[in-house]
């Protein structure tokens, strides 16, 4: 620590530690030996996924030729029932069905529902046609469905003779558009036509999806060179209908490696999805597939696009060659060179960290106690073994009246005015044992005599500098003559509280005898106005009329009104006499009990009474119960006319509340309510003097609570009131 307030500077690295240059080498080190570890199993991950792409477009490859090589053994199967027509002018059923079980079609192609003959009859050699058969024969020959059309393309022959193929025997299949379509097509090519795929045919025998393949028959050995030679030709057409789910499932039957694929047909920009794989139909895949191929296959005229996909890329790579071993030997290796370059940077880094921490501690002590001392509202010095000033603060030399410069080097014992010097009677002994505190009178430089609480504190200075403490001075002048004036305050204003509490005692004193005076005094003479006014009604009633009579009862009534209202008083004289002796009080036991009063008082009445269980409150027990019992007698005898009577006793936040349904009043004459003989009924109607409310707010005014009121006429009232919180020890008990 120096006087002149320059703190000493450690050299080292600034900057974090990781940006030096020994850290920054070893990061890199890691990085590349990472990177290179990563590099290598990307690259070689790709390669496999590559290679396994390549086989996954080989086998697509190889399904599209199966199906390809499939459709054209049906087309040669055709052909060959095209040949059977060239070699015999009009084959009979026997003869067709006989070249059907000799390719054996139902053993060898099962996706091929039979082999069948359709001519083609245009409207006018339809009834011929029929003649011929019945020559032939055959029978009657029926067309459906029926209705007129200009051409005709009914099924002759249909074999195997399933129940289905010999029901479609006769079904027009110029009468569908999509059938219509292809065996147009296969006559103008003179080639065979694959149809669009066709659900419900009646010769399908199935709901599954049916393509019929078309080759054209021709009345001419050759096939004519021209569209329109080919169409004059035209003798008719030998079809097959083909069950294309099977079709498919027989061309991959065989296949070592099964692969997903979907079959759509997108001829003339249509989409039509007519096989899914299993597990696509079934929705049991959840991971996209790794490869995805689309192939077209021209199928006689349709063109069918074959989406594949392939097996999710999590199973495509725990299929090829597992990295994993060769990256975690990659990655130790890289991370023990890492921890070798590190283990270097950090011995370097140690011994420079140590230095620069202490350095920087050192600097931000010197600095926290530069500002303690410069900016403190107390002065403050440092002091030599001697007792001279060896630095002080701004705020000291404010208190002596003079500048820091004149205070270096003088004695501190010098600047005060008291006979004994605190610096030469053991406080400089005392300040190497502990801290010290005394309060004494010191000079200003101006004169003027101040006193000032010091506090000596031993302060160690740096290495060969005198510097054995540090003294603290606060000028105490105003605050000693503050205390002086709030002590002298005080002793005033005890013989003021003693002076008016006697004459309280007095006046309460003279009050308790003058309420007293007025009871004796009034009832003394009520007494005899009653008395004689009984005896004139029971010795004279004879003689007096009934206005008399009236009279001598308007007498005798209001003096028993005035004996009540000089009891009133007196109760309320009472509740301001009584000592206050409060403590934690159950409420909601004493609602009930005075509620049990109250029916067996008026035992004819049926009221609802809801008191909340659990309500306590700090209050005087006596005092409490007066108060509930004026609250709720109050709220019982103002529901005397209502239809279904109903009093509550409740908690609502930190106040108690009391309501009815009863008579009400109207709110803005709420204040009036607390007012001793004030009352907002006629006597007629409720009976009462008017110092029940006025005896609550008493108490509770004496509790230093308070209380309000609310209502509205008809509607009932509620009364709201505030008890104060019990004190602490008793909460804490």
């Amino acid at each position: 620590m120096r006087p002149d307030g320059n703190a000493a500077t450690g050299t080292g690295p600034v900057g974090p530690m990781w940006l030096r240059p020994s850290y920054a080498l070893a990061v890199v080190v890691l990085l590349l030996s990472m990177a290179a570890v990563f590099y290598y199993a990307h690259s070689r991950r790709e390669r496999e996924m590559h290679a396994a792409r390549l086989v996954f477009e080989g086998r697509t490859a190889e399904i599209v030729e199966r199906l390809r090589r499939r459709v054209g053994d049906y087309d040669l199967i055709l052909r060959g029932g095209v040949s059977l027509f060239a070699s015999v002018d009009w084959p009979s059923a026997e003869q067709w069905s006989d070249y059907y079980r000799g390719l054996r079609i139902d053993q060898q192609f099962p996706s091929i529902v039979g082999l069948g003959f359709a001519p083609y009859l245009p409207s006018g050699q339809l009834p011929e046609f029929q003649r011929q058969m019945r020559d032939r024969g055959e029978g009657l020959f029926v067309l459906y469905p029926a209705g007129f059309r200009r051409e005709y393309a009914p099924i002759l022959y249909m074999v195997p003779a399933t129940p289905a193929n010999r029901a479609a025997i006769g079904y027009d299949m110029y009468a569908d558009a999509k059938r219509q379509s292809a065996m147009r097509a296969a006559a103008e090519a003179g080639e065979a036509r694959m149809s669009a795929p066709i659900g419900n045919a009646p010769d399908a025998g199935q709901a599954l999806p049916v393509a019929s393949l078309y080759a054209p028959v021709y009345w001419s050995q050759l096939t004519p060179s021209t569209a329109g030679e080919r169409r004059d030709s035209l003798r008719g057409w030998v079809y097959a209908p083909i069950r294309l789910q099977a079709l498919v499932e027989v061309t991959t039957l065989t296949l070592p490696h099964p692969v997903l694929f979907r079959i759509r047909d997108v001829t003339d920009g249509g989409d039509v999805l007519f096989y899914a794989s299993p597990a696509l139909r079934n929705g049991t895949r959840h991971e996209p597939p790794a490869f995805a191929v689309s192939r077209e296959l021209d199928a006689y005229g349709r063109r069918w696009r074959i989406d594949f996909e392939s097996e999710p890329r999590s199973e495509v790579e725990a299929a090829a060659v597992d990295l994993r071993a060769t990256v975690l030997v990659g990655v130790l290796c890289a991370l023990l060179l890492f921890g070798l370059v590190l283990a270097l940077a950090m011995t370097e880094a140690r011994a420079d960290a140590l230095a620069s921490r202490m350095s920087e501690s050192y600097r931000r002590s010197e600095q926290r106690f530069r500002n303690a001392m410069e900016y403190s509202a107390i002065g403050k010095a440092l002091l030599d073994s001697h007792g001279r000033i060896v630095e002080a603060n701004p705020s000291l030399a404010g208190i002596l009246g003079t500048t820091q410069d004149a205070l270096i080097g003088q004695s501190l014992g010098g600047q005060f005015a008291d006979a004994d010097d605190p610096l030469r009677t053991g406080q400089m002994q005392s300040m190497q044992d502990g801290v010290h505190r005394t309060t004494k009178r010191l000079r200003r430089g101006d004169g003027e005599v101040r006193h000032a609480q010091l506090t000596f504190a031993p302060v160690p200075g740096e290495v060969g500098q005198d510097v054995v403490g540090l003294v603290q001075i606060e000028d105490v002048t105003e605050r000693l003559r503050a205390e002086a004036q709030v002590r002298a305050l005080n002793r005033t204003l005890e013989a003021r509280v003693a002076v008016r509490t006697r004459e309280l005692t007095h006046a309460n004193e003279e009050l308790e005898s003058f309420a007293y005076s007025v009871s004796h005094d009034l009832r003394a003479p009520l007494r005899s106005i009653d008395g004689f006014s009984r005896l004139l009604r029971e010795r004279y009633d004879g003689v007096l009329d009934d206005t008399g009579r009236a009279y001598l009862d308007r007498v005798r009534n209001a003096s028993l009104r005035m004996d009540e209202l000089i009891d009133a008083i007196l109760k309320i004289s009472r509740i301001g006499r009584s000592e206050l002796k409060p403590r934690t009080t159950d409420l909601s036991r004493l609602a009930e009990e005075i509620v049990s009063e109250l029916r067996e008082q008026d035992p004819g009445r049926e009221v609802e009474v809801g008191i909340e269980p659990g309500l306590s409150a700090w209050a005087d027990p006596a005092l409490a119960r007066n108060l509930l019992q004026n609250l709720l007698e109050n709220a019982w005898k103002f529901t005397a006319s209502a239809t279904a009577p109903r009093i509550r006793l409740y908690r609502d936040d930190h106040a108690f509340v009391v309501e009815d349904n009863g008579a009400g009043f109207d709110s803005s004459y709420a204040n009036k309510l607390f007012r001793p003989f004030q009352r907002l009924h006629p006597q007629e109607e409720f009976q009462g003097h008017g110092i029940g409310l006025a005896s609550v707010r008493r108490i509770l005014e004496r509790h230093g609570g308070s209380i309000r009121a609310e209502g509205e006429p008809g509607r009932g009232a509620r009364f709201v009131f505030v008890l104060p919180d019990p004190p602490a020890e008793e909460s804490n008990s």
